[in-house]
């Protein structure tokens, strides 16, 4: 600022000299022409006429004049925010208020939406998988992908992975510790479009995957470079361990890379995919792929979704019944495959939602500024007598309301980036992604956009009418009052009025979902939740490879559990209820060869019998397992009340599955079922039980089917206590550490946090739409305080005339809250009208309520009716108690 009045204050000395020059000039001519000096002085300043006029048409000339206006009406405006700041503070924070919550939603939108991922030219990736048809979906075996790359030719490259079971943890020669390991392909960082930035990866040795090639090479990330080598560069070469097996690290990706994304760098590093014999077969021991592919140029979406679907009909023809459930291929961006639809339609909903906060802000500022452009009416009419241009008087508000919107801007983006970190752990609960604390440089200038648009909304429209007020009126005593005054009232009211309408959507909304929390808390769940402390277990089994994890990890553990001070009862099972960490899905076909095939998907789990007694499940039929069934004993299995009645051999008498058999445990030893249990919610509180069928831990040994798919992934520790959480978190966490260290750093937490996270997306939604209902109202609620305060003051005049002509004061008093009533009024039918219609966009959130619940938005409009009129009781109480004589005398 001091560089620019140095800058125009040399200029104008410049102008300054060269006009005084050309003065004694002529002057000096005149006078060698034989006139006196008086005489010359005195003609010349007539040729020149107006000096300061001259000077102002040079500077306009010469471009002066524009900037050094700018930073006039820059150094006003600052002169007026200290003179009023009170008003100033109220135009930035509720300006400030509506960009934080759209920078905020915008900034998560951004990072989970819009740039998931950054790999190169990122549209062209697309995610293959397997699908029944009906909605459930699987990764690709070998056999099935081997025979998609051979006869696609849709795609330039096809990639795949698998993230190593279990956890994995690093040794080199000085140092242990955990990573995440993914198994991938050797043309996976070819397909994301991304090089090593040291060393190579698996593609240099051979392009193609082949078995056995690149076997006993690692690529490291470089967060696990640098920890685990300190960012030595001659590691190419090195060797490490991951779970005992040693590698030879080959490259060095670049610090930004990450995959699968979502996963931070310090916990990956990537080896080469080496098949196994079950990998060769199709059989549920053949470990699923995960397949990212990058389409041809010039191919699209669509036609590479129909090859491939035709490519597997045919493969899934060749295959037994067994695999009839997976007769087509899905195909979708991959971008879109790290979100999930509720997760999405609920950023978008809320997005949505800071939007009308945001525009309720507007209208709030643009309300403040009529106010203001209405009281500075005297002073805008005399700027214009002195000749002050309408231009002119525009920018100088301008000006001024771009002074306050910065502040706002900047001050937006704070409470932006506070909110996010504030929200950092509910975020990182429900989305997939993690979001950056600090905007991107997409996002800065998104949001000076944002403040630009601010200052369209609410500043033009008060600077136009106040530079078009009439100039005689307002320069008449009382001419503020009688000049535009009541056109600027009624223009206000419906902004208010707009203002009401756009919160009762935001406090519909919030209304519909809580009304959804409160459904969702109160469903039966079929299990009991209360002093229930779950462990869930990443396992490592490469501890105990080629021994039986259940007779020396899972039953030790158990029993040391159940010995524990405080232990009323304790199981273990592959989930537990509401969890989502292991949900293993089967699909049962029908081998009736006369039949077209039939398949069902079914929940599977493994427990062992004291899991019914920590989550009080309830038998309907036959019974539970107990210490009878051993690994020599007739493998059983129970199924809960949906299984039994879509599989009963009697549709009509669901227990007359009782006693059937279904699986095969092993050879020539099928597993009967012998109990029947209570429906219970499994995976979401709002969704319908699916069919389930439980096997007992104790009959799951090495050579068992289901071994290998259950025993070495994850497991759920359940413990029922009468001692305090806090109390027993130690002691079970000192017990997962005896029976094996690496369990020690197990995720614990009570059964009812299990159901609170359940929620999902809805609470999620809640949380935000609590916060934005709220800002909406107190934003609505102070603008209709404001209107009305200004109203009254500025008819301070007219109330004492009416109590000096004998008008009750409770008249008074009904005025100001009927002008109230009607802003109201008028607001919330339009906002009823408004929240019937965007409710509809709620509708994938709701359980219990209706999108168009009439209760709600009843209950809604009275509550913001309500809160209106409190707000307007203040200055309606205030006109009433006018001194006649005080409001006379002051007029």
């Amino acid at each position: 600022m001091r560089f620019l009045r140095f800058s125009f204050d040399r200029r104008k000395a410049d102008l300054d000299a060269e006009l005084d020059f050309h003065r004694r000039m002529a002057v000096a001519d005149r006078v060698a022409r034989g006139e006196s000096e008086a005489a010359a002085r005195a003609a010349v300043e007539r040729e020149l006429g107006n000096l300061a006029l001259a000077k102002d048409v040079t500077r306009n000339l010469r471009g002066w004049l524009f900037p050094e206006s700018l930073a006039q009406d820059f150094r006003y405006a600052l002169r007026q925010i200290r003179r009023s700041p009170g008003f100033a503070a109220t135009v930035i924070a509720t300006l400030a208020l509506g960009i934080a919550a759209a920078a905020a939603m915008f900034t998560v939108v951004d990072r989970v939406l819009l740039e998931p991922v950054h790999y190169r030219d990122s549209a062209r990736l697309l995610s293959v998988g397997e699908s029944d048809g009906k909605g459930h979906d699987s990764g690709v075996p070998w056999v099935d992908l081997d025979q998609w790359i051979r006869q696609s030719d849709s795609f330039e490259q096809i990639a795949f992975s698998a993230g190593m079971s279990g956890r994995n943890f690093l040794e080199t020669g000085s140092k242990a510790f955990e990573v995440g390991a993914q198994e991938a392909s050797p043309s996976l960082f070819a397909t994301l479009g991304v090089r090593p930035a040291l060393g190579r990866d698996f593609a240099q040795e051979s392009p193609s995957f082949a078995p056995g090639i690149n076997a006993g090479q690692i690529v490291l990330s470089d967060a696990v470079w640098k920890e685990a080598f300190g960012g030595n560069k001659n590691v190419l070469g090195q060797r490490v361990k991951i779970n005992d097996q040693a590698y030879t690290v080959i490259g060095v990706m670049p610090p930004a890379f990450e995959y699968p994304p979502g996963h931070a760098t310090i916990t990956t590093v990537w080896t080469a995919v080496q098949l196994g014999d079950n990998d060769k077969e199709h059989g549920w021991n053949a470990r699923r792929f995960d397949v990212i592919a990058r389409l041809r140029p010039g191919v699209t979406q669509q036609a590479a979704a129909a090859e491939m679907d035709l490519i597997q009909k045919r493969v899934a023809a060749g295959y037994p019944n067994d695999h009839a459930g997976y007769p087509h291929a899905k195909v979708e961006r991959y971008a879109n495959t790290l979100v999930n639809a509720d997760i999405r339609r609920a950023l978008l909903a809320l997005l949505a939602a800071a939007v009308v906060l945001w525009l309720i802000a507007a209208l709030n500022v643009t309300n403040l500024l009529l106010a203001r452009a209405t009281s500075r009416q005297r002073e805008i009419a005399m700027r214009g007598a002195l000749g002050a241009s309408r231009p002119r008087i525009v920018q100088q508000m301008l000006i001024e309301s771009l002074v306050f919107s910065a502040a706002a801007g900047l001050l937006g983006i704070a409470l932006a980036v506070a909110s996010v970190k504030l929200l950092a752990h509910e975020l990182a609960r429900h989305l997939p992604l993690p979001v950056a604390a600090w905007p991107n440089a997409q996002i800065l200038l998104a949001l000076l956009g944002l403040t630009l648009v601010s200052v369209l909304l609410a500043a033009v429209w008060p600077s136009l009418l106040a530079s078009h007020a009439p100039i005689e009126p307002a320069l008449r005593q009382g001419g503020a009052q009688a000049g535009t005054g009541r056109r600027h009232h009624r223009l206000r009211g419906v902004l208010v009025a707009a203002e009401v309408a756009l919160s009762l959507i935001l406090l519909v909304g919030c209304g519909l979902l809580l009304r959804t929390i409160y459904a969702l808390s109160h469903v039966p769940l079929g299990f009991r939740t209360d002093h229930i402390v779950v462990a869930h277990l990443d396992i490592p089994s490469f501890r105990f490879a080629k021994r039986n994890m259940t007779a020396d990890l899972y039953t030790p553990l158990l029993d040391r559990t159940q010995h524990l001070h405080g232990v009323e009862s304790a199981g273990l099972v592959s989930e537990v209820p509401l969890a989502r960490t292991f949900n293993v899905m089967l699909y049962l076909g029908d081998d009736n060869q006369n039949a077209a095939p039939v398949t069902a998907s079914i929940a599977f789990k493994a427990v062992t019998p004291g899991i019914q007694r920590v989550f009080g499940y309830r038998v309907a039929a036959g019974r539970f397992f107990d210490a009878n069934d051993t690994p020599t004993s007739q493998p059983v299995a129970v199924v809960n009340e949906e299984f039994a009645r879509e599989h009963s051999p009697d549709k009509h008498n669901p227990n007359a599955i009782l006693g059937t058999k279904s699986l095969e445990m092993r050879k020539k030893a099928p597993v009967r079922i012998v109990g029947i249990l209570d429906d219970t919610r499994q995976f979401t509180l709002d969704s319908h039980p699916s069919p389930e069928l439980d096997i007992p831990l104790q009959q799951l040994t090495p050579d068992a089917s289901f071994y290998s798919m259950m025993e070495g992934i994850a497991m759920d520790l359940a413990v029922r206590t009468s001692e305090p959480t806090k109390i027993m978190i130690p002691e079970i966490r000192d017990a997962l550490r005896q029976a094996s260290p690496e369990l020690a750093g197990a995720d614990i937490s009570t059964m009812d946090e299990i159901v609170e996270d359940s929620f999902g997306s809805q609470r999620l939604a809640a949380h935000l739409l609590e916060i934005f209902g709220f800002s909406a109202l107190l934003l609505c609620v102070a603008g209709l305080y404001g209107l009305l305060a200004y109203i009254v003051t500025q008819r301070t005049r007219e109330m004492g005339v009416r109590i000096a002509l004998g008008a009750p004061r409770a008249n008074l008093l009904w005025l100001v809250l009927r002008q109230a009533g009607i802003m109201l009024v008028l607001g919330v039918a339009a906002g009823s009208a408004l929240a019937w219609a965007s409710s509809r966009l709620l509708r994938g959130f709701l359980y219990g309520v209706q999108a168009h619940d009439g209760w709600t938005l009843s209950l809604s409009a009275i509550l913001l009716f309500l809160s209106g009129m409190l707000a307007a009781y203040l200055p309606a109480r205030r006109a009433s108690r006018v001194d006649p004589m005080q409001a006379l005398r002051a007029e």
